[in-house]
C-alpha cells in the first residue's frame, strides 16, 4: 500500500502512476542495464526534435547520473544502437558509473580546498568593511 501511495504522490522514489501507464501504453522495452534501468523508446515514433523520444525507468531512486556509460549515448542520440545492437564492449580501462555525490563525504575537493567545515590556508571568507 505505501508503494503505491509513493507512486502517487511523489516521483524521487520511484516512476510516478501516470508515467508507468504512460510507458505501458506507450513505451517499447529497448533493453536493461546493470543496475536493473530499464529504457524504452516510444514504440508510435512520437518525437521531439525528429527523434524518437526515449526515456529510463529507474530501478530505485530517480538519479540521472545512474544511466549507465553504455547506455549514456543511446539516451542522448549520439548512437542510434542500443548497446546490445551495437554489440558494446567494455574495455578494462572503464570505471564503472558512479552516482552523483555532491553534498556528501565523498564530494570532489579540488586541490587546496581543506575539508568541507574550514578554509585551505591563506583563504579566509569575506567580511564587508
Amino acid at each position: 500500500m505505501m508503494r503505491f501511495l509513493k507512486m502517487l504522490f511523489t516521483w524521487w522514489h520511484h516512476q510516478t502512476l501516470s508515467t508507468l501507464l504512460h510507458t505501458r501504453r506507450r513505451g517499447k522495452l529497448m533493453g536493461v542495464d546493470g543496475q536493473g534501468n530499464c529504457y524504452y523508446e516510444d514504440k508510435h515514433g512520437a518525437s521531439i526534435n525528429g527523434k524518437t523520444r526515449r526515456w529510463v525507468l529507474y530501478n530505485g531512486d530517480i538519479e540521472t547520473t545512474r544511466i549507465s556509460p553504455e547506455w549514456h549515448g543511446w539516451m542522448h542520440y549520439t548512437v542510434d544502437e542500443t548497446p546490445d545492437q551495437a554489440a558494446y564492449v567494455k574495455r578494462d580501462w572503464m570505471k564503472p558509473g558512479q552516482i552523483n555525490m555532491t553534498g556528501t563525504k565523498d564530494a570532489h575537493k579540488p586541490a587546496g580546498m581543506a575539508d568541507t567545515t574550514g578554509y585551505a590556508d591563506g583563504y579566509d571568507a569575506w567580511t564587508p568593511k
